[in-house]
């Protein structure tokens, strides 16, 4: 294919420019998909429509990206089951008890710490914390957004920081491929050096201790206070109604309902990756693994449900269904994320703005370039690993031509990847984001959007002064 230049950056860039401009997401994101495919045509409109409409159904030739789409379903119904059984209630109950989040203050530390403490995948990481910290924070009046921020701001960088999991066996197979000798002790080196995830991770912790409101952010948090739990026209992510189920006499809350079937989950991805990778944990399928879980946790909160006469096994499959019909919006934009995440790998969007990079730049600004390059990407796709199959194969061998170690360059890529990922009103993990917290999702991207920019600048000025160490 013919090299298409500045053209192949200009349909995730229009994705993500009507995206925030529109609020219209779903509409946003196809025509990116849209506009992608008639450029790949040479401008024939119609025709790129129709391959539109065939890249939305060849998104599940790949199973990987199938296991995403099904797990969003499985994982509403798991969130309805743990609702309906008491979980949830009985969970916020116990932490009341214990006086643990029994204030503002303490609800937003106790969504910091599930993000720190599952660190199994990052989706997953925000879909406890936020079933688990949802009701905390409507109650002390803390704006959903601000949840939506802790959350998103603590799952990836968790998971990039403590690779024991699928991101880790993921780059590990990347720097295989590539003939590094010894990728798991590249990767642990690259870890202390992974800047923006430290840096997200403290500015969280720095934003919950000290109050630390700016931007739009401020005027959630003033709006929430006054007990206004979304801004006038709003629409969140999911429909709370969906997950609201009438109180049975029978369902007493147990924090034991949430807490066992959770566990379940947290064994089982693990597990999961040690069978699909034939007794290796860092061959194993991230995907395949996180959906086994969540069916796992599905399974074991039905088992309890039963066994403690709770909800009848009807009862339990009209809850399921339900819930799992909640995550439609999600499951949609998801696919048509997918679908766009396609079409910019056939416009070589990634290749292109990488190739902008060249080889004559000065070593001490290869760092911070790699930082940038990789984050334009992660934030034009929408996705931190895509970001890491384009960057890698970039990063290794230039790193091995000026003679340099290859942790730096690694931890650049992975810093740029995750930065753009959180930053895009496209990627995965902010969509889920949003829809943990039950929020509006561009409310989500405009109030995250300058801690992502601070964390990004300060790690952009540390990967400068590695530059000169390296």
């Amino acid at each position: 294919m013919a090299d298409l230049g500045v053209s192949s950056v200009l349909p995730p860039l229009l994705s993500i420019t009507l995206a925030i401009t529109s609020r219209q997401v779903y509409l946003s994101l196809i025509a990116g998909i849209w506009f992608g495919h008639t450029i790949l045509l040479d401008g024939a409109l119609f025709n790129g429509l129709a391959n539109s409409l065939d890249a939305l159904i060849q998104v599940f030739q790949s199973p990987d990206d199938t296991r995403v789409i099904f797990y969003t379903f499985v994982i509403g119904g798991l969130i309805a089951i743990l609702e309906a059984s008491g979980g949830v209630r009985g969970f916020i109950n116990w932490l009341e008890r214990k006086r643990w989040a029994n204030n503002r203050r303490r609800a937003q530390w106790l969504a910091w710490f599930i993000g720190i403490v599952i660190f199994i995948e990052a989706n997953l990481t925000i879909l406890v914390a936020g079933i688990v910290s949802r009701p905390l924070f409507d109650r002390f009046r803390l704006s959903r957004e601000k949840l939506a921020y802790i959350i998103d701001a603590t799952s990836a960088p968790v998971c990039m920081l403590i690779p024991l999991n699928g991101w880790g066996a993921f780059n590990l197979v990347l720097l295989g491929n590539m003939g590094v000798a010894d990728p798991l002790t590249t990767l642990l080196y690259a870890i202390p050096l992974n800047l923006y995830a430290i840096f997200s991770l403290i500015l969280a912790a720095g934003v919950i201790r000290f109050d630390w409101n700016m931007g739009a952010m401020k005027a959630a948090e003033q709006r929430a206070a006054g007990g206004r739990v979304l801004s006038p026209g709003r629409i969140p992510l999911i429909d709370q109604s969906l997950f609201t189920f009438e109180e049975k006499a029978s369902v007493k809350p147990r924090a034991i309902s949430m807490l066992l079937p959770v566990s379940v989950m947290l064994v089982a991805m693990p597990l999961g990756l040690w069978i699909t990778g034939q007794g290796d944990f860092l061959k194993g399928s991230g995907s395949a693994s996180v959906l086994s879980a969540a069916l796992a946790a599905v399974l074991f909160a039905c088992l309890l449900a039963l066994l403690n006469r709770q909800l009848s096994l009807t009862e339990l499959t009209n809850v399921f269904i339900k819930g799992a019909s909640g995550m439609m919006p999600l499951a949609l934009i998801l696919l048509l994320a997918l679908a766009l995440g396609n079409a910019t790998q056939a416009l070589q969007t990634g290749q292109y703005v990488a190739g902008k990079m060249g080889h004559d730049f000065p070593l001490t600004l290869l760092l911070p370039l790699m930082f940038l390059f990789s984050a334009m990407i992660g934030f034009s796709v929408g996705s931190s690993w895509g970001t890491f199959a384009i960057m890698m194969p970039i990063a290794v061998p230039l790193a091995q031509a000026v003679s340099a170690p290859l942790a730096p360059f690694i931890a650049a890529v992975l810093s740029g990847g995750v930065f753009g990922d959180h930053a895009s009103p496209i990627s995965d993990t902010t969509i889920v984001a949003s829809m943990a917290a039950a929020t509006d999702h561009i409310d989500h991207v405009r109030t995250q959007l300058p801690y992502a920019l601070l964390a990004g600048g300060l790690s952009l000025l540390g990967f400068g002064v590695l530059g000169f160490i390296v």
